[in-house]
């Protein structure tokens, strides 16, 4: 019998698990207009492929990841795609996100797909494969699944858990799909421990679900390599994968760290699930299985298409029933409010339940905290959830991250049990969404800077190189080259000599026959000619001499 650890806090909120769990799986229904956001991922949105008009078959990749953490995103059925625009999308904002709408044409054709062997493949091309499938955590984070799979320096990471805990209310998807599609989940969980290197497995389930740890263990035995199911206790957050961790291995993932520092790596089953439909069956992930629950006629799990609107998935649960006023994404703990009944399905949304006052009660006024102290013995993350109220509150953000503020997974325990009713997880997401957007203005001014200054070294070195050229270029003219000197000497003695000969070729000609008078005047004209020469040689201060 393993040894199981426990977690700090945790609490017993309702289960009403039995609504929706005792009804099988089924395909829902097939709607006429099908809206898929390019970003169902942590990370970077995908890159649109195609443009309004296009035809696109069912699994075709229609939007491409874009940088390292990012997912592809595939037409979730055969059809046209009629616009590429922003619309509505299942978020907390409430803003609208960039999607592709696909027209369905009724016909739900594939494209051609290719099943792998993984075996023959490296590592690098089979996380290639699973990003390209569009594979991510359907646990709820929807982080790419091919990152986590990255042993990294050390080749392998010893422990590989998969989750199976689902232990928030109202949600079954999880549950019925272990029951129906054990063998399934295993197949992924083979490829898995394939490309991790892993030595021990390990299925954590809840034991409020007795049939699916039944479904697992029969499926596990018939694996090729030692699978173990353990049953953990029913206690919310158990389900966190830091917290199944701790109960089952006793370790703990570093503050702000993986949980492979530790040797261990945790996988929600439904994810396990995808990996094995895309490569054992060359299928993206272009659907999920959906608990549609609470104020609804039928409540039950629907396996649905991505991007199907969310009112088409309560029609198909016998519709809402009346008193409901709203519908929430999630669970009750950590869930939220959807902005309309038309925001699509995403990968990331495993629960859609219809509320009403009689099931929800409408929380009383918040009153002042009185420091019970109930929220820290509830923290599973052994947080001071009061300490983070009052920085969050007053806007103290860097108090509030000394506190460990991002340590906190937001799962509602300290909320739950405030006597005073404070909505405490509201405001540490207050907090972190102006810490995340702060962060985001001062990399934008450090970018700035950069570019400026760098800008000015630019041109500080074409200045500085102007000048070394303009320098080089007059040092060039002020040093004759060699050889050059006495080049201008030759000249200078040839221009002399050009000089007297013109002279002498100047020299009046034809006189040796005048008469003695022309004679006399050239004879005085040269003399006073000599005279004059004289006299300029003559230093200026002999000429003031008497």
């Amino acid at each position: 019998m393993r040894p199981l650890y426990r977690f700090n806090g945790g609490v017993h909120p309702p289960q009403h698990k039995e609504e929706s769990s005792g009804h099988p799986i089924v395909p829902a229904p097939l709607p006429a207009r099908l809206v898929v956001p390019v970003h169902q991922h942590i990370g970077n949105p995908a890159k649109p492929l195609v443009q309004p008009g296009d035809r696109v078959l069912k699994g075709q990749l229609i939007a491409q990841a874009e940088g390292y953490v990012s997912a592809a995103v595939h037409a979730p059925t055969s059809g046209t795609v009629s616009t590429v625009a922003m619309h509505l999308v299942p978020h907390p904002s409430g803003l609208p996100d960039l999607c592709i709408t696909v027209e369905a044409d009724g016909e739900d054709r594939w494209i051609e797909r290719q099943p792998i062997d993984y075996r023959e493949l490296d590592a690098s091309t089979l996380r290639n494969r699973l990003r390209d499938a569009g594979v991510v955590g359907l646990g709820g984070a929807v982080f790419p699944t091919f990152i986590k799979l990255n042993p990294g320096a050390q080749q392998r990471v010893p422990t590989l858990i998969l989750n199976g805990a689902e232990c928030e209310p109202w949600i079954t998807c999880d549950d019925r799909l272990m029951r129906e599609r054990a063998a399934q989940i295993v197949a992924g969980i083979a490829v898995m421990r394939f490309m991790l290197g892993s030595q021990e497995v390990l299925v954590g389930i809840e034991d409020n679900k007795p049939e699916a740890i039944a479904a697992m263990a029969e499926a596990c035995a018939q694996s090729a390599f030692p699978i173990e199911v353990v049953a953990v206790p029913t206690l919310y957050p158990a389900g966190g994968a830091k917290q199944l961790i701790k109960v089952l291995t006793g370790k703990e993932a570093p503050s702000s760290g993986r949980s492979t520092d530790v040797g261990v790596a945790c996988f929600n089953v439904a994810t396990a699930y995808t990996v094995h439909r895309a490569v054992d069956h060359g299928e993206p992930v272009v659907s999920r299985v959906v608990t549609v629950t609470g104020n609804v006629r039928e409540p039950r799990n629907f396996e649905a298409l991505i991007g199907t609107p969310v009112s088409d998935l309560v029609a198909a649960a016998g519709g809402a029933r009346e008193g409901t006023d709203r519908l929430v994404m999630g669970g009750p703990m950590m869930g939220f409010d959807l902005p309309s009944p038309e925001v699509p399905l995403v990968k990331a949304c495993n629960c859609v339940i219809a509320a009403s006052p009689a099931l929800f009660k409408p929380a009383p006024a918040p009153m002042p905290c009185i420091r019970c102290g109930r929220c820290a013995r509830a923290c599973p993350v052994e947080l001071q959830p009061q300490e983070l109220y009052w920085f969050a509150r007053a806007k103290n953000f860097g108090k509030a991250q000394e506190y460990a503020l991002f340590d906190c997974i937001e799962c509602g325990c300290c909320s739950y049990v405030c006597p005073s009713h404070i909505p405490l997880v509201q405001y540490y997401r207050f907090a972190k969404s102006e810490i995340w957007a702060r962060e985001k203005e001062k990399k934008a001014a450090d970018l700035a800077r950069e570019r400026h200054e760098f800008r000015q070294l630019r041109l500080e070195r074409e200045k500085r190189e102007r000048a070394e050229k303009l320098a080089q270029k007059t040092a060039a003219k002020a040093a004759p080259a060699p050889g050059e000197a006495d080049a201008k000497k030759a000249a200078i003695l040839a221009a002399v000599e050009r000089a007297k000969a013109k002279k002498a070729a100047a020299a009046p000609r034809n006189v040796d026959n005048l008469p003695p008078e022309a004679l006399e005047e050239i004879a005085k004209i040269e003399a006073r000619r000599a005279q004059v020469r004289d006299m300029a040689r003559r230093p200026v201060a002999e000429e003031k001499e008497p």
